[in-house]
């Protein structure tokens, strides 16, 4: 029988993208049947594991180096796309993370983080099939990395993992999302704002869930520490980008 955590694990460790959207969207289903078991407290072990597994492409390049993207352009339009596809590829794999990594929490946690895994492994599937409609792949242009090497700089606590991960990378999906879903618009790209308003709407839930894992362990502890300022203390220690406007304040909320 399948186990959850160990099962994650497996499935982000998988380089090829069909099978890792396959066998996640398969421990969903097994987990709602409850043909899956969990041991929240067994540590697990990846060494010989390369994290994330991904294809040979995309090109990893700096932010700066990806290239501006011009909607007046098919491949600008493509450009764009691909690159939500790599985050959505990315957040897949964050929460797959976040489910094998830090044992010993509430039975609830992985359930929503499962939850999250299987919805971003959706969230891809929808962008990528409309990139494929219009003649690219996944992988035909280069993508920054920022999302996940914040991931890795929180491997050593499940508390700035949820401070800095769902609550402040994802959580700038709230504000950008909208501009791009209206940069479609302007265009008549109906199908690419169709699937940023799902996108949307599913994410205001995945910053939920960070939010909640963040203020129980704030408060777990009898004495217990402000929300305010562990979050002020993590993204000094962890060095977490300064978040600019404009804000979805709606969202956010």
């Amino acid at each position: 029988m399948l186990e959850l955590r160990e099962a994650s694990l497996a499935i982000l460790a998988s380089e090829d993208v069909p099978t890792k959207v396959n066998q996640l969207l398969h421990l969903f289903d097994e987990y709602q049947q409850q043909r899956v078991t969990l041991d929240v407290s067994r540590e697990l072990d990846f060494q010989g594991l390369t994290l994330p597994g991904r294809p040979p492409k995309p090109e990893l390049v700096l932010p700066k180096l990806v290239p501006k993207r011009r909607m007046d352009t098919p491949e600008g339009m493509a450009g764009l796309l691909h690159s939500l596809t790599h985050i959505e590829f990315n957040a897949m794999n964050l929460a797959l993370d976040a489910i094998w990594r830090f044992p010993n929490m509430p039975k609830e946690y992985y359930e929503d983080w499962l939850k999250v895994a299987k919805e971003e492994a959706y969230h891809f599937s929808l962008v990528n099939e409309h990139l494929h409609s219009l003649g690219f792949s996944y992988g035909d242009f280069p993508a920054h990395n920022s999302l996940w090497e914040m991931v890795e700089g929180t491997t050593d606590s499940v508390m700035a993992r949820m401070a800095l991960v769902p609550r402040t990378m994802e959580a700038r999906g709230l504000d950008a999302v909208p501009m791009i879903r209206d940069r479609f618009k302007q265009i008549k790209e109906v199908r690419a704002v169709e699937i940023l308003e799902i996108i949307l709407h599913d994410e205001i839930g995945h910053v939920l869930i960070g939010n909640r894992w963040f203020n129980f362990l704030c408060t777990k502890d009898k004495d217990g520490v402000s929300p305010i300022s562990a979050y002020r203390e993590l993204a000094g220690r962890y060095r977490a980008p300064v978040l600019k406007g404009p804000f979805n304040i709606e969202a956010r909320k």
